[in-house]
């Protein structure tokens, strides 16, 4: 497996990192690193189905494997949709967590994501987004 860290500090408190974080609106917006137009949808419920999709119902879907408001916020990646149809995929440990802390009259955000290791184009691309991605959370969130 291969493992991507990315974090930043966030001077906001935890609350308002976490509402940008997985509020609709808010989320298109910092999503559009990965992909203009990319949404989520899901129960946000612990146990929950959650699919991460493009404007035309491509992408992946998952199970939210841990969810504690303001702190954590886990995805185990399943498989993924194309033309809406989901297809699983033996992805092993695939899984994308969300990690917010209190530090220094803010929110230090950390992210944690496993790729399998033949994926390594896929963790190319997360690399490159990512950061972006990243700045975005940060503006959002210190408005």
């Amino acid at each position: 497996m291969i493992t991507l860290n990315y974090s930043a500090h966030i001077v906001a408190p935890r609350e308002k990192v976490w509402q940008v974080l997985w509020a609709d609106e808010t989320y298109r917006t910092w999503s559009s690193a990965f992909m203009e137009g990319s949404y989520a949808e899901s129960y946000w419920e612990e146990g929950a189905e959650i699919k991460f999709l493009t404007p035309d119902k491509n992408g992946m879907f998952g199970i939210i494997e841990k969810m504690i408001p303001n702190t954590e916020m886990s995805f185990r990646h399943l498989g993924e949709i194309k033309d809406g149809i989901e297809v699983k995929k033996n992805w092993k440990d695939g899984t994308e967590r969300y990690f917010l802390a209190n530090k220094d009259a803010g929110t230090q955000l950390d992210i944690v994501l496993t790729v399998d290791d033949g994926n390594k184009e896929f963790a190319g691309y997360l690399n490159a987004a990512f950061p972006e991605a990243l700045k975005m959370i940060k503006q959002l969130s210190e408005v």
